[in-house]
């Protein structure tokens, strides 16, 4: 099975979740997440503003807000697939761009230095053991990654997890995945 197909395949795995099911493995997702030497050792925190199927965010965003931690939210620039980040305030700082997907509004959101950004919440639809992730297609993160030197983590629901996937040279796998169940340390 190619990338395409398993994206294909892993979305209806993922839209079969039901609404209950999905908030209650976000809620455990979450609570993981807060309880983490990632996330209590972080000031500076960059994350995707989720859609579903994906793991929530929302909630996520919210807590930094709360504990006073510099939350940054990527806009994606299609031309050269780089993704630049902003700090994100309020989710009024946000608009719907394609795909659906909600990116900060760069005019008043300050844009923030890679080298300042301290984790990285990385999205995905599937994941392997070893930390490699399906992404959404372009290459985006793996480009962002490339050379970032802080820490990397994925918020993934267990169903998300495969046993292999196609890798590329250029893939970058994360260093932790965060379940409903489980913590995978893939370094």
């Amino acid at each position: 099975m190619d990338k395409k197909e398993m994206r294909i395949s892993q979305l209806e795995v993922l839209k079969a979740i039901s609404p209950l099911e999905y908030e209650q493995k976000c809620y455990s997702i979450e609570q993981r997440l807060f309880r983490s030497e990632f996330w209590k050792s972080s000031e500076v925190i960059a994350v995707t503003v989720s859609k579903p199927p994906e793991v929530n965010t929302w909630n996520i965003i919210k807590r930094g807000w709360e504990e006073g931690k510099t939350i940054c939210v990527p806009k994606c620039k299609p031309a050269g697939k780089e993704l630049i980040f902003h700090e994100l305030k309020s989710f009024q700082e946000l608009e719907k761009v394609y795909y659906e997907l909600y990116e900060p509004i760069p005019s008043i959101t300050p844009p923030i230095h890679r080298d300042s950004i301290q984790s990285v919440i990385v999205p995905g639809i599937a994941y392997t053991q070893k930390g490699y992730r399906l992404g959404f297609g372009g290459g985006y993160y793996d480009r962002f990654l490339s050379g970032y030197k802080g820490k990397t983590l994925s918020l993934a629901f267990s169903d998300q997890l495969v046993k292999s996937l196609p890798v590329e040279p250029f893939d970058i796998p994360v260093a932790e995945i965060l379940t409903e169940s489980e913590r995978i340390q893939c370094d």
